[in-house]
C-alpha cells in the first residue's frame, strides 16, 4: 500500500506518519509546566512508553510468552516470561543468560546484545506439543527443549534463513534460503531442499515485492494439516522491470523487481511438494498467467487446497477448490465488484469440511457468509451498514481464517461498528447470529486471541493515552494487567485534548474530523491551522487512538498556537466499501472536494485565520498536499509533501490498477490524477521531501515534480533530500532533522 507498507509497519507506518508528519506550533502559555521539543520527542526513553514485545501464545493456550528486559545497564538481558493463563502468575522460562547464548552474533558486526557476548533472538515459535521452542536469527535456527532445557542447533549457515514455520505435527522445521524452500528434521537435524529452481529472478516459496506490499500477503508456503506436503508460489520474475536505485555516496546500483501501472507482473503459479521431497505437483489455476493468486489456504483434510484468484483489472475474485493429489480445480465461488474488490484473509473452512466462513463487501460493506462446500450460500451471518474491518491478531494460523471457536458456535472480529473512529473486539454467534461486544473501554483495540479462543490480549488505547496490554476471559473478563505503560512525563506537557466533530461534504455526506487547539484556547483570537492528511485507500486519520510520535509533534505544533486538523475524506477506510469508490479511476478529485470542505467548515468558525491554512502529509499524504496545492492553490498559504506520488505512472501495478485501471486503458484520468500536470499553479509556500533510496516511491517522482517546477519557473521553497533512506526516514538521527525544519518552514510561512 501507498502509507509505508509492510515494510515499515510498512506504510502503515504511513499512517503514523499522517500523524507524524503534519502540524504546526505555537507559544507556550503561563498553564504549561514544560513545553514539548522535537529532540524530546524523537529520543529515547519514548514518551509513548514501550510495549511489551514477543507476545506468544502456547499451542494449549494455557500459557502466554513474552520478552521482557530485566536489569539495567550494562547488566540489562532480555529474557523470556511465561504467564499462566488461568491465574495471570508469572515466572521466568528461559533466563536471560540462556536466551542471549542461543545465537551467535550477527555476522560482519559487532554484538549489540548481553551476556556471553551473543544476542536474543530475532523471533521464536512454540512446538505443537508445547514442549520445545524454535529460535531464529540470521542464518540459524536453534531447538530448545524446556523440559531440559538443551539447545540443539538444527541449521547455521551463512544465508539468511527466513520465514522458518514448524510443521503440524512437529516432526520439522520448514524455512526459505537462497531462494528456496527447505525443511530440516528435529531428531535428525539435515538440511533437506525441497525446491530446485530458485534464483534471484524465480522465487520458490519465497515473496517478490509487488504481493506482500499490495495484497498483504505475509508469507509464500503453507504446511498441509497433516504436515506430508507443503503448498507453495513460485514466482517468475523474469518479466518484471529491474528498477535502479542508485546509492548517491558510492555509486553502487541496487536493483529491484518493481512493476509499474501497466508493466509486467510476475509470473505466479501454486505447486505442491512432499515433506520428503520429489517432484513438484503444479496446481491448474487457468490457462491466463495475468492474474494473482491472492491466497492459498489447505482444507482441514489435508487433500485439498482453496486458491483465491483475482483477475488484472481486480474487479473479479474466483475461489479455486484444487485436489493437492491430481492438481486439478474448480471454482467454487465468484464475487465480482463494479469498482474493485479488497482482498482479504477472512476464510475459514470448518474442520468437518463441509462448510466455510468467508467475507464480502457486496452490500458495500464487508459481512460475514457462510457456505457449502460446492460455493452456495446458506446464510449471511452479519449485516447492516457498517463493517467488519479485520480479523487479524488471532494467535496460530490466524493469517489463514477468521477467528472460529467451533465447540462454543463463535467467530471472533473487529469492527467500529458503535464508533467509526474506534474499534472494537465481538463475538458473533453461529448459531443465532447475536453479537457481543467484548472491549469496553472508548478506544482502539486490538486483540491476540488463544488458539481454543479462551482467553486473549487486549492492546488498547486512544487519543490520549499510549497502549496498554491486559489478558482477559472470552466473555470480557480481566485476568491480568501484562503491561499498564504509565508514562508519568506525559503529564508535565498539560497534552490538550483530541476535539472529535463532524463535518458536511459539499453533497451533505458526513465526514469524519478532528482538531487539537492550542493550550489557553482563547476564540476571541484568529489561530492558524495546519491540517495533517492522508486521504488514500486503507487508511484511517480520525481515530481514537494513541497517535505516537507524530501526535506529539501536533501537540508541540499545538503549544505554538497552531490548531491541527484532521479530515477522513471519501476514498478512506472504515466507513464500508461504499465510502471508498467515489475516486475510482480519477485520483485526487473527490479527495480534495473533502478536504475543501473541511477547508470550508475551518473559515467558517471565528477563530481561525482563513488566509494562514497549511496542509502537509506522507506518501499519499504528500500527494494530497501537491494536489491541495496545485488544484486549490487559493486555500492554501504552505504545505509540506513526504515522499509523494506524482506521477502515478511510476507508482506500481496492483495498487494503482485497482482504483486506476491500467494508464493504457485510462490515460486521461492517468493524466489529471498527477500533480505533476498542474504543477505551474504552485502559489503557496511549498516544501519538498524524499529519501533518495526509496523502494516504495521512487524518487523519480520528485525529480519529475522538480522539472516540471522548473519549467514554470517555480521551485519548492525547501527541498529536503535524505540520503539512502527509504520511504520514511526512520532512524533518529534523520526524524530530528526533519522534524526540526518541517517545524521551522511552518513558522516561517504559515
Amino acid at each position: 500500500m501507498l502509507h509505508l507498507g509492510r515494510r515499515s509497519l510498512g506504510l502503515l507506518f504511513g499512517i503514523s506518519l499522517v500523524l507524524l508528519g503534519a502540524l504546526p506550533a505555537r507559544p507556550q502559555t503561563a498553564a504549561q509546566s514544560k513545553p514539548l521539543t522535537v529532540e524530546r520527542i524523537f529520543s529515547f526513553p519514548s514518551l509513548s512508553g514501550s510495549s511489551t514485545r514477543g507476545l506468544e501464545w502456547s499451542p494449549d493456550s494455557k500459557r502466554l510468552t513474552y520478552l521482557h528486559r530485566s536489569g539495567k545497564g550494562a547488566d540489562a538481558k532480555m529474557e523470556l516470561l511465561v504467564m499462566d493463563a488461568s491465574t495471570g502468575e508469572t515466572r521466568v522460562l528461559v533466563p536471560g543468560d540462556k536466551l542471549g547464548s542461543l545465537l551467535p552474533p550477527p555476522k560482519g558486526k559487532p554484538s549489540q546484545a548481553t551476556g556471553l557476548g551473543r544476542r536474543p533472538p530475532e523471533s521464536y515459535f512454540w512446538a505443537p506439543d508445547g514442549n520445545a521452542l524454535l529460535f531464529a536469527g540470521g542464518g540459524d535456527l536453534v531447538w530448545l527443549n524446556l523440559k531440559t532445557m538443551e539447545a540443539t542447533p538444527l541449521v547455521h549457515g551463512e544465508s539468511d534463513v527466513q520465514d522458518p514455520k514448524i510443521s503440524p505435527d512437529g516432526r520439522w522445521v520448514s524455512y526459505l534460503q537462497d531462494y528456496n524452500l527447505w525443511v530440516v528434521g528435529i531428531d535428525k537435524p539435515q538440511p533437506k531442499q525441497l525446491t530446485r529452481g530458485g534464483n534471484e529472478d524465480i522465487l520458490e516459496g519465497q515473496l517478490d515485492w509487488v504481493y506482500p506490499e499490495e495484497l498483504d500477503l505475509g508469507t509464500a508456503y503453507w504446511w498441509s494439516p497433516d504436515s506430508s506436503h507443503l503448498a507453495f508460489l513460485e514466482m517468475d520474475e523474469r518479466p518484471v522491470t529491474k528498477y535502479p536505485i542508485v546509492n548517491l555516496d558510492t555509486g553502487a546500483v541496487e536493483t529491484t523487481r518493481y512493476p509499474q501501472a501497466g508493466e509486467a507482473n510476475p509470473v505466479v503459479r501454486v505447486g505442491v511438494v512432499g515433506v520428503e521431497g520429489g517432484k513438484t505437483r503444479w496446481i491448474d489455476t487457468g490457462s491466463n498467467n495475468d492474474v494473482y493468486l491472492a491466497r492459498v489456504t489447505w482444507l482441514p483434510d489435508g487433500q485439498r487446497l482453496a486458491i483465491q484468484r483475482l483477475n488484472r483489472g481486480q474487479d473479479r475474485l474466483d475461489l479455486l477448490l484444487a485436489d493437492a493429489s491430481t492438481g486439478s480445480s474448480q471454482t467454487i465461488l465468484t464475487e465480482q465488484d463494479p469498482h474493485w474488490i479488497n482482498v482479504t484473509d477472512d476464510l475459514h473452512f470448518f474442520s468437518d469440511g463441509t462448510r466455510f466462513l468467508w467475507t464480502s463487501e457486496r452490500t458495500g460493506y464487508r459481512h460475514i457468509y457462510l457456505y457449502d462446500i460446492s460455493g452456495r450460500q446458506l446464510d449471511q451471518l452479519t449485516s447492516g451498514d457498517w463493517e467488519v474491518t479485520g480479523s487479524r491478531g488471532f494467535g496460530p494460523g490466524s493469517d489463514n481464517g477468521l477467528a472460529v471457536d467451533e465447540g462454543r458456535g463463535y467467530a471472533y472480529f473487529f469492527s467500529n461498528k458503535d464508533n467509526i473512529t474506534e474499534t472494537q473486539f465481538y463475538r458473533l454467534s453461529l448459531r443465532d447470529k447475536s453479537i457481543t461486544r467484548l472491549t469496553k473501554e472508548a478506544g482502539s483495540h486490538f486483540a491476540v486471541i488463544a488458539p481454543d479462543a479462551s482467553a486473549y490480549v487486549d492492546i488498547y488505547s486512544n487519543s490520549m493515552t499510549p497502549p496498554r496490554q491486559d489478558l482477559f476471559r472470552a466473555d470480557g473478563s480481566r485476568i491480568a494487567v501484562i503491561n499498564e505503560n504509565k508514562v508519568p512525563e506525559l503529564a508535565e506537557y498539560q497534552l490538550s485534548p483530541v476535539e472529535f466533530m463532524k463535518v458536511p461534504a459539499d453533497d451533505g455526506t458526513s465526514l469524519q474530523a478532528a482538531m487539537i487547539k492550542p493550550p489557553g484556547f482563547d476564540p476571541a483570537r484568529k489561530y492558524p491551522v495546519l491540517i495533517a492528511v492522508y486521504g488514500g485507500p486503507h487508511a484511517q486519520v480520525v481515530r481514537n487512538a494513541w497517535g505516537g510520535a507524530g501526535f506529539l509533534w501536533h501537540q508541540m505544533m499545538a503549544q505554538k498556537g497552531y490548531i491541527i486538523f484532521s479530515l477522513d475524506n471519501r476514498g478512506s477506510f472504515g466507513r464500508g466499501h461504499v465510502f471508498e469508490t467515489p475516486l475510482y479511476r480519477h485520483f485526487g478529485k473527490i479527495e480534495l472536494a473533502d478536504q475543501l470542505a473541511g477547508v470550508k467548515y475551518l473559515k467558517s468558525q471565528p477563530y481561525v485565520d482563513g488566509s494562514r491554512i497549511g496542509i502537509f502529509g506522507w506518501s499519499y499524504g504528500g500527494y494530497m498536499t501537491l494536489t491541495a496545492l496545485f488544484d486549490a492553490p487559493d486555500a492554501f498559504k504552505a504545505g509540506v509533501a513526504g515522499a509523494p506520488v506524482t506521477d502515478w505512472r511510476l507508482y506500481d501495478t496492483i495498487y494503482t490498477e485497482r482504483y486506476m485501471g491500467r494508464p493504457q486503458d485510462n490515460a486521461e484520468g492517468y493524466k489529471d490524477s498527477s500533480p505533476v500536470t498542474h504543477a505551474a499553479q504552485l502559489k503557496a509556500h511549498l516544501m519538498e521531501i524524499h529519501g533518495t533510496g526509496d523502494d516504495n516511491v521512487h524518487f523519480a517522482n520528485t525529480a519529475e515534480l522538480l522539472n516540471e517546477l522548473i519549467e514554470a519557473g517555480k521551485y519548492p521553497d525547501v527541498l529536503m533530500v535524505f540520503p539512502g533512506r527509504g520511504h520514511g526516514a526512520s532512524d533518529p538521527p534523520a526524524q530530528k532533522v526533519l522534524y526540526e525544519r518541517i517545524t521551522r518552514f511552518l513558522l516561517a510561512n504559515l
